[in-house]
């Protein structure tokens, strides 16, 4: 097992709690949800996203807290060691393999949606995205066909890039590069979304979409789609990712984790609802409907941009916005696999990055590329290999590997799970927690798992 002698630790919770917000926004806040809540009525969504937060977000994040510090090391190595004088079994580290290979799935594909994002942002500053003008639905439809499906080497150009911004962060390492530069990109963050949600709530006939956003229609609610939005918040958390499980282990450990993981999952809560509110309001202002699927942000936005007083602007805000989420939460999920590499084969840190970084272009970012292009006969599960890489990491790796948390704090640290909350003896807080993530929690997963394949 590896030593952890010279972990260090986070500077303060705020620099921890901001990773993990970075972490968990990322992709799944700023693109996903948005369009999610387009797809499935709006306010009812978002109500239910609230609901699932408190239900299942919160106590996971916690899970993912108590196991992750307990021995302080990576996410392979922490289903390792003693508990109560008894050895762990060796099977257990398999939860850590599935979360390396889960985080591989998702980088392998998520690197390539920041390069799209790129050639958005390169486009609108060099006039080949031009919304001076009023622009039509086929106009976004062929510029996404021709600059992001039929131009695979300008995209892997572009994802390039973003890999090596990423490696820049990385190597100087988790206190130096990933915390330091969170503390600036986090702030950052959010200027831009309060930016464009004032720009978005004041334009003329906002209010009808602003009530789309919040006004629960509880007709729309059924028992598929809360367990649909269930699933949503594991994406959104980056739960089963190893995420959590990997930042946790630099904690300290007087860190009250409670606090932690119900700030985390306030703070990316609000995040998500917020920009909902940078885009239904302008949606609803120019006609643009609300359910254009996962093409809202690519397609449909630069039609609403392209009929505001200073779209151009706007768009390149909005776009640069995406580009900081992805980052934060990239620097995370590939911090992951670096850990466990470093850790587990004792190399240096820039050799296990270039490593990492490397192997996920090459047999990841590229073939996701391709998929749209010259390979996309090729199919996994009926699907190419970019979608593959989404529903394998998202529907299968990170619900076993959330489930198999679930089971081992339960199941296996028991009362040291407890105890590593550092709340009073027989606090009541620690044991409701405790018999929820043990016999609840397990079977929420099945359920999400189960819906998720059907």
């Amino acid at each position: 097992m590896t030593t952890k002698t010279e972990r260090q630790t986070w500077s303060s919770r705020l620099t921890y709690v901001l990773t993990v917000a970075g972490a968990t926004v990322g992709f799944g806040a700023t693109w996903r949800f948005p369009y999610l809540v387009g797809e499935n009525g709006g306010g009812a969504y978002v109500f239910l996203f609230c609901v699932a937060m408190l239900l299942i977000g919160i106590p996971m994040i916690l899970v993912e807290n108590v196991i992750g510090r307990r021995i302080r090391v990576n996410a392979i190595d922490s289903f390792t060691g003693k508990i109560n004088g008894k050895p762990i079994p060796s099977f257990w580290k398999l939860v850590g393999y599935l979360s390396i290979l889960g985080s591989f799935c998702i980088m392998a594909y998520y690197m390539v949606l920041g390069g799209w994002v790129i050639n958005y942002i390169v486009s609108l500053f060099g006039g080949s995205l031009d919304i001076s003008q009023p622009i039509t639905a086929e106009m976004t439809k062929n510029f996404f066909q021709t600059t992001v499906m039929d131009n695979p080497a300008l995209i892997s150009l572009y994802t390039f890039i973003f890999v090596l911004v990423n490696y820049i962060i990385l190597v100087k390492g988790v206190i130096d590069g990933i915390e330091k530069s969170v503390k600036y990109l986090m702030p950052l963050l959010f200027i831009f979304l309060i930016c464009m949600v004032i720009r978005n709530i004041t334009l003329p006939g906002a209010w009808e979409g602003i009530v789309f956003y919040l006004k629960p229609d509880f007709s729309k609610i059924t028992p598929q789609l809360f367990v649909f939005v269930l699933g949503q918040v594991f994406f959104a958390l980056s739960l089963g990712f190893g995420v959590i499980v990997t930042l946790s282990s630099y904690l300290k450990k007087g860190e009250n984790l409670v606090q932690t993981a119900v700030i985390t999952g306030f703070v990316n809560t609000i995040i998500a609802v917020l920009a909902g509110f940078m885009i239904f309001p302008s949606l609803f202002t120019f006609g643009i409907a609300p359910n254009s699927g996962p093409t809202l942000v690519f397609q449909s936005l630069p039609i609403v941009f392209s009929h505001m007083w200073a779209g151009k602007f706007f768009a390149i805000i909005f776009f640069s916005l995406l580009l900081i989420a992805a980052l934060t939460t990239s620097l995370t999920i590939y911090e992951v696999i670096i850990t466990a590499i470093q850790e587990k084969t004792k190399i240096n840190r820039r050799l296990a990055i270039l490593i990492v970084l490397g192997a996920i272009f090459i047999l990841g970012n590229v073939p996701s590329i391709l998929s749209y292009g010259p390979w996309h006969d090729i199919r996994l599960f009926g699907k190419n290999i970019f979608d593959a890489f989404d529903f394998i990491s998202g529907n299968i790796l990170f619900m076993l590997t959330a489930l198999c948390c679930a089971i081992f704090v339960g199941y296996v640290m028991k009362e040291e799970a407890k105890r590593e909350l550092r709340l009073a003896e027989n606090s009541k807080l620690a044991s409701w927690w405790f018999n929820y993530v043990k016999y609840v929690v397990p079977l929420v997963i099945i359920v999400i798992f189960i819906s998720n394949l059907l």
